[in-house]
This record gives C-alpha cells, sequence and structure tokens, in this order.
C-alpha cells in the first residue's frame, strides 16, 4: 500500500476561540465538556465554512472543464445521469459499468475521467487538498450537501455489496500497526471518550448518524474540508497502520460497513468538526 501525506495543520483562532469557551466555563456550570463542544459546534454551524467548499462544488458539477471540454452534468452517481439529490445516501454501491462497487469520491474521478477527459490515475495519486483532488473533496462536500437530512439506506442487493460489506466488517476489527489499534478500538462500545469528545459507537444500525453521516466535513482545527476517505487515512495513521491507497476496495469496503450500519441515521454532511 502506498503512504499518502496528509495535509499540514495549521492553527486557527477559531480553535484558540474553542479553547477559551471551554477554559473560561465557571467550575460550578452544570454542563459536562460534551455539551460545551456541542454548543460551541451549534455557535459555528450557521457559518460553516463547508459553504465556501459546497459552492465551489456546484460550480466544478456545472463547469466545461477538461481535455473534453465538458461538464459532469450528465455523471451517474448511482440514480441516473446528472441525478445528484438522494445519491449520497446511497453510496457506497455497485456500478454496472466499472465493475466496481465504489464510494462518492472514487465514482466522481470516474466520471471526470469518462466525461471530462482527466487522468484518473493521476488524481488518485495526488495529495489530499491539492490539484483536482481538491476539487473531488469539494464536489463530494456539494453533492452530500444535496442529500442533507435524507436517511442512510445503502443498496445490499448485488452480490458484491454484500460482500464489500463483509470485508468492511473484518478491516474494522482487524487489529494492527505499532499500537496493535483497531477501528474497533475506538468505536467498537459505546461510552469512549478522547479529547473531552464522546466516540460514536459503529458497529450498530443505526447508531451511526454522527460518524459515517457527518462527513465530509469541515475541520476547525486545521482549517481545511475533510472528505470521508481522507478521514479515514487519519485512522490508519493513528493506528501507525499504512494508508490505503485513494479509492482502494479497502476504504470502499469500510465505507460500505459503516455506512450500511448507518441505516436509517440522517446525513449531517458536510459536518463541522473540532
Amino acid at each position: 500500500m502506498r503512504h499518502t501525506r496528509l495535509p499540514a495543520r495549521a492553527a486557527l483562532p477559531a480553535a484558540a476561540f474553542a479553547l477559551a469557551v471551554l477554559a473560561a466555563a465557571p467550575a460550578t456550570a452544570q454542563k459536562t465538556s460534551t455539551e460545551a463542544i456541542e454548543e460551541y459546534r451549534q455557535m459555528l454551524a450557521d457559518g460553516n465554512p463547508a459553504e465556501l467548499f459546497e459552492a465551489k462544488g456546484e460550480d466544478l458539477w456545472k463547469q466545461k472543464r477538461g481535455p473534453k471540454n465538458a461538464s459532469l452534468e450528465q455523471c451517474d452517481l448511482g440514480k441516473g445521469p446528472g441525478v445528484v439529490r438522494g445519491a449520497f445516501v446511497e453510496l457506497p454501491r455497485w456500478f454496472a459499468d466499472t465493475g466496481r462497487v465504489q464510494d462518492l469520491e472514487s465514482r466522481l474521478v470516474t466520471c471526470m475521467e469518462r466525461l471530462q477527459g482527466f487522468d484518473g490515475a493521476a488524481i488518485a495519486k495526488t495529495p489530499f487538498g491539492r490539484g483536482e483532488m481538491a476539487n473531488v473533496t469539494a464536489l463530494a462536500t456539494w453533492v452530500a450537501a444535496e442529500s442533507k437530512g435524507q436517511r442512510f439506506n445503502l443498496p445490499q442487493a448485488h452480490p458484491q455489496e454484500r460482500a464489500f460489506y463483509e470485508a468492511g466488517k473484518r478491516i474494522f476489527f482487524m487489529r494492527g500497526g505499532t499500537h496493535d489499534f483497531s477501528c474497533a478500538s475506538c468505536h467498537g462500545e459505546a461510552g469512549k471518550r478522547i479529547r473531552l469528545q464522546d466516540l460514536p459507537e459503529l458497529t450498530k444500525n443505526p447508531g451511526d448518524g454522527v460518524g459515517f453521516a457527518a462527513w465530509p466535513a469541515y475541520r476547525v482545527s486545521n482549517g481545511q474540508m475533510w472528505s470521508m476517505q481522507l478521514r479515514l487515512n487519519d485512522c490508519f495513521r493513528q493506528q501507525r497502520f499504512p494508508y490505503p491507497e485513494f479509492g482502494s476496495d479497502a476504504l470502499t469496503a469500510l465505507s460500505t460497513y459503516l455506512g450500511v450500519n448507518a441505516k436509517g441515521a440522517k446525513s449531517a454532511a458536510p459536518a463541522i468538526k473540532r
């Protein structure tokens, strides 16, 4: 597996403000740290910078680009050419034209390659946050926003969709890296916390509404828009485990497992995170 460089982190005034809000809370306050962080998120929600990425993504969808000077308006995300609303909450899914189960990001790259003439392999090798990969994140943010509030219902009719679910389940519980961690180490049971925040349990249905259902999301701590694939790569980083390649079956399988477990949960993406 190839190591993918994650974008460098940069401190933001908003992150410092968050710490100040928590530090300024009276010792006698009745709010828990989790409640205080959630209140902070709500304060920022009306001005979520993800809206800027949504606008960019919508413009990229309609703009004629690439060697073929074409738009993405005929891209099929699973509900027919050009249909965006409702697509996000049914991905990953099987696509007959590629013969693969694909998540949103890898499917967007397929459309960019076939409709616009971009080099899909070159995009996949581009670090997150740069060049056309940054455009993929913006497109994914807009597509996700078009289904905000809809309930997840990933298809499992095709044998490959079911196989990817089972593979994703095995990856979720697979321990590895120098710390011998797995996804389940943090998200396999209720009642766990990290950095003052509750960790969602992602193994139950539909107990994933604040996990899989919230990405792409804007990360206040580093001022960056994170796609789902980048979020999963960061989990592998924390395991001290090699990153899967962009669009790999491993990432798609893990997303399938999380997405199926999120059945019935309302999409909150694009959300805002610490």
